[in-house]
């Protein structure tokens, strides 16, 4: 083992231990960086990744183990000594001030002059979107950037605090194509000028894309460090999740029955009140999955809210099974077999309840579950119970706050209370969005198998194989509207991927 105290690392971690109640997060994990090296920290959701990095950037303390920076030991107490350290992270949910400029943002903490600090940002962003191509307008507003923007400007606020050891936690979570081959470019430019790159991630593809060295974690215990070049997409995803994946799942044609899902000329505003869906029309059969394909943004968050009583719309219908239900309460809705997998999955829990609590939000008031006035603990933990073997919810027990569980679990909890009672309709929004290659291969089996068992299926996602793999039927959105649908075995990448910019249209009448 190298001597950790050697210069040539820039980080070396000896021995981590980090507990939090209930869960062993970091179990003796040692990890060491190379300087000027990209090195992917693997893992699924849940595996103890951002909280090794946490550790490193000071934002929670080790309860065992010692670290290295740059050949010296080192004792990181806070983000400030991690920032003094040379140390930056780019966090998956950026801590950005929405209602300021980007130059407001990046001087924010900065010891910058008084007067005019604005200048020493702009000056900052000049040359970073000369040397790394983190091109962003400094006037704009934080909401008026898309989350490829946003990023850009964490990780020039980073650079500008000094740092040459950049952790990046799931960067590409909330990035669009285009956008995650923009950060890949910046981010090997940014290591040819000899910055050190953690690149937390689940995403194998993206493993193979950009690291040097990759090191797996799997329940909180590192399991392999390799050379990228000298592994492959296959053994990764078997260390990550101690078993052989599958990549492809076997799908049975489908079998489709009566129209369950008719939308008709509809047309919602988004928050600003503007425009946002624009006359969408569209049908989902009982046993088909109808994939929506399209660049976050275009519409597709408020048709889904408009379908599941979230959103008022503005004019168009909406039925089920041949009744009108256009703005009807979330509630009319559910009762009436709707169920919905929401693309922010805080949207879909209470975090601060239990698994049990949030595994029965939707029917608490009723029998089995409440006597009167008063919940009945006993059927709901036997219930929970249930559904956490069926399901596979990894959690130390029913009665664990829901908000301290892994991603992945957090949807499987979603995904229990949503399909256990044979759902009518599955409106699923982005299922699988930031998960690793073991929740994501579960959670397309089993939207499969609500297909399979006839439910209706509106699928969301800007996942373009998980379209390809799971839809019957694929529209594409494009600035609110459908650019055509077509039956999934006609369709290729090239095709959708014109559709979704905009550059061509299928007439409606030979839409499937």
């Amino acid at each position: 083992m190298p001597n950790p105290s050697e210069p040539h690392l820039a980080v070396a971690m000896h021995g981590i231990v980090k507990r939090f109640p209930g869960v062993l997060a970091n179990d003796h994990i040692s990890f060491e960086v190379r300087a000027g090296e990209i090195h992917a920290l693997l893992g699924e959701n849940g595996a103890g990744k951002t909280t090794l990095m946490n550790i490193l950037y000071g934002i929670y303390q080790p309860d065992e183990g010692i670290i290295y920076v740059k050949g010296k030991r080192a004792t990181i107490r806070s983000p400030r000594d991690a920032i003094r350290l040379g140390i930056g992270m780019v966090h998956q949910q950026y801590r950005l001030v929405s209602t300021h400029t980007v130059a407001e943002n990046v001087v924010l903490g900065l010891p910058v002059s008084f007067f005019f600090p604005e200048r020493a940002a702009r000056r900052w962003l000049e040359e970073f979107s000369q040397k790394y191509g983190l091109s962003v307008d400094p006037n704009a507003r934080i909401w008026q950037l898309s989350a490829g923007e946003q990023q850009r400007v964490e990780i020039i606020k980073a650079l500008c605090r000094g740092a040459d050891i950049l952790i990046l936690d799931e960067p590409t979570s909330m990035l669009t194509p285009g956008e995650i081959d923009e950060l890949l470019g910046i981010i090997r430019r940014m290591a040819a000028e000899g910055h050190t790159i953690i690149f937390i991630t689940h995403k194998l593809d993206e493993v193979f894309a950009i690291s040097e060295r990759v090191t797996v974690l799997r329940q909180g215990k590192v399991v392999a460090t390799l050379e990228t070049a000298q592994t492959d997409k296959t053994s990764l995803a078997r260390l990550m999740v101690g078993r052989d994946v599958i990549f492809r799942l076997e799908k049975k044609p489908a079998q489709p029955g009566e129209v369950v899902l008719r939308v008709e000329a509809l047309h919602v505003l988004d928050d600003r009140r503007l425009p946002a869906v624009k006359g969408v029309s569209l049908t989902v059969s009982a046993g088909e999955i109808l994939g929506i394909a399209g660049v976050a943004g275009n519409g597709q968050r408020e048709l889904v809210e408009a379908l599941v009583g979230l959103r008022k719309s503005q004019r168009g219908r909406v039925f089920l099974k041949g009744q009108e239900v256009t703005n009807q309460p979330p509630r009319a809705l559910i009762e009436q077999g709707v169920c919905y997998i929401p693309g922010e999955r805080a949207m879909g829990l209470a975090p601060g309840l239990s698994v049990a609590e949030n595994l029965i939000l939707k029917d608490y008031c009723q029998e089995p579950f409440a006597r009167g006035a008063f919940l009945d603990y006993a059927v709901i933990n036997a219930h929970a119970n249930r559904l956490v073997d069926q399901y596979s919810v990894t959690t130390p027990s029913p009665a664990t706050p829901v908000k301290l569980l892994s991603g992945g679990n957090i949807q499987r909890v979603i995904l229990a209370r949503e399909t256990c009672q044979s759902p009518t309709l599955l409106i699923a929004a982005y299922p699988t969005s930031g998960l690793d290659v073991g929740a994501t291969e579960y959670i397309r089996q089993l939207i499969l198998q609500q297909r399979d068992q006839g439910t209706a299926v509106l699928l969301v996602s800007e996942d373009l194989e998980e379209i390809l793999q799971l839809s019957d039927r694929i529209a594409v959105m494009f600035e609110g509207e459908i650019m055509g649908i077509l039956p999934a075995h006609q369709a290729d990448l090239g095709t959708i991927g014109m559709m979704m910019a905009g550059a061509q249209r299928i007439p409606m009448s030979e839409a499937a």
